[in-house]
């Protein structure tokens, strides 16, 4: 059995943990990605998300955002409104006033769209780029050991077993984290009445970059606008009727959705096999322990309205960034829990913040009971009419109520001065490895 000690071992290749690596490039630290799927399978699944400006400005901070801007839409609005009430919300460049740092990305915009491709592609390339950096594909994960000094993972690759040895392990394997699991930490949250369905259209007429998040008492239903006049369709509908909409013919289907997506851009092309899955809400109870801490998924999962699932994981890699960082550089133990509760305590609350947003935003808007429906009326009409509430709802939609990971690009390099570090102690700060595998014992 090949050996190998790194400083941080992240298991989960996807948009958060890929994230948190590429955080790291330039660092010194000895960092292994572990991914269960092939590097072909994480990159095509068929998915788009909404981008947060914060989320564009964590990008921009560690360097990627220039290779995803041009590959990803821009919108020039966000409507927001309520079945067949009359009043829209429009919610601007403008909106988002001096939080946003427009000037910084160029274009104006509300919010982006990026297809899952897109990030995927451009972290993976990222990420091959510094040699203290390797990716584990197809590699499975048989046990995860916390010891005192180190941890001790096991994992199952096509070249065979691997030990792989660290002083932290992150968790970013998804909603139903084996890793989170295994370490016994406990979860609340309930599965809800609807369904998500997303699927890829082209309309006849241009999408003009507006997003458009349309309320129904069933569901909301989303278009995301993307390059080449495309748009990600996002459907939420409750669990039997979305099950009656996958099983339509085609035509049936588009149709059906036509009568949701409007006439406002002209007819439907669908474009890719409609997705369906659970809509959920989940919360970890604590985001890290002695040697682990949660990110992205495997920390959290919210109702997908207002597109914040994603956002939240990336912003979760940023400020795990940040405290690793400063803990790197005062030479302190990366899996000492006193360094990791930093990171868990500030971003547990604020993920709970959104958590609890999401859920109130759906439930209020997905009834038919009277009294919440004359109330989520009023105050779509003191929206149209106050600029001052659009640009809190903006504010906390965005992210830039909480805490913003402004000192990523400061992150300093790591001047290796001992490439042949103890074998027999867990090595806190890198030094340059003698293959792409690590420091092989």
């Amino acid at each position: 059995m090949s050996e190998f000690t790194y400083d941080l071992i992240i298991i989960g290749g996807g948009i958060s943990g890929l994230t948190l690596a590429c955080g790291l490039r330039r660092s010194g630290l000895r960092v292994a990605v572990i991914e269960a799927q092939s590097e072909q399978a994480v990159d095509e699944r068929p998915r788009a998300y909404a981008l947060a400006p914060l989320s564009a400005k964590i990008f921009r901070s560690l360097g990627l955002w220039e290779h995803i801007a041009p590959a990803i839409s821009h919108f020039s609005q966000v409507v927001l409104s309520d079945a067949d009430h009359p009043n829209r919300v429009l919610f601007t460049p403008t909106d988002l006033g001096s939080f946003a740092g427009l000037a910084d990305f160029g274009k104006p915009a509300t919010y982006y769209c990026a297809e899952h491709r897109v990030l995927q592609g451009v972290l993976r390339q990222q990420a091959s780029t510094d040699p203290h950096l390797y990716c584990y594909y197809n590699a499975r994960v048989q046990t995860v050991n916390y010891g005192a000094r180190q941890a001790e993972v096991l994992v199952e690759t096509e070249q065979g077993q691997r030990r792989l040895r660290a002083s932290l392990v992150v968790a970013a394997d998804g909603a139903n984290s084996r890793i989170r699991q295994q370490a016994g930490i406990k979860t609340d949250g309930w599965n809800y009445w609807q369904s998500c369905i997303t699927a890829f259209v082209s309309p006849t007429q241009s999408h003009q970059d507006i997003a458009h998040e349309h309320f129904w008492p069933d569901g909301p239903f989303a278009i995301l606008p993307l390059p080449d006049n495309r748009c990600q369709i996002v459907w939420i509908a409750p669990h039997e009727m979305a099950k009656a909409l996958i099983e339509l013919p085609r035509d049936d289907f588009v149709a059906a959705m036509q009568e949701r997506y409007g006439e406002h851009s002209g007819s439907l092309t669908l474009l890719s096999d409609p997705l369906v899955f659970p809509a959920r809400l989940m919360h970890s109870r604590r985001y890290c322990q002695p040697r682990l801490a949660l990110i992205g998924d495997a920390s959290h999962h919210c109702h997908p309205v207002a597109g914040q699932g994603l956002n939240l994981g990336i912003r979760d890699a940023a400020m795990l960034t940040q405290v690793l960082s400063s803990a790197m550089q005062q030479q302190q133990d990366l899996g000492d829990i006193r360094i990791l509760q930093h990171y868990g305590r500030r971003r547990r609350f604020e993920n709970w913040v959104m958590l609890l947003f999401t859920d109130m935003l759906n439930r209020t808007f997905s009834n038919h009971w009277f009294p919440i429906v004359v109330l989520r009326r009023w105050v779509l009409r003191l929206m149209v009419r106050f600029s001052l509430l659009r640009r809190l709802m903006l504010r906390l939609m965005t992210g830039f109520w909480g805490t913003q990971p402004n000192q990523l690009a400061h992150m300093p390099m790591m001047e290796v001065t001992n490439p042949e570090p103890d074998r027999s102690e867990t090595v806190t700060l890198a030094s340059s490895p003698k293959s792409q595998e690590g420091i092989q014992s």
